[in-house]
């Protein structure tokens, strides 16, 4: 993207969604083989209470 320094607020946010949506239209994402968060490594119930200090 170009420098927007000395563009305005306005004009700024213009050029920055036109360039985001000329990459997407270029790179697109693959789609997602699982499901969300299903690959995150799941954490154990911690002990609660006295016991665990």
């Amino acid at each position: 993207m170009a420098n927007t320094k000395s563009l305005s607020k306005e004009e700024r946010k213009k050029s920055k969604r036109a360039a985001r949506k000329k990459r997407k239209a270029e790179k697109p994402q693959q789609k997602r083989t699982a499901a969300r968060g299903s690959l995150k490594r799941k954490v154990k119930k911690m002990a609660r209470g006295q016991a665990k200090r």
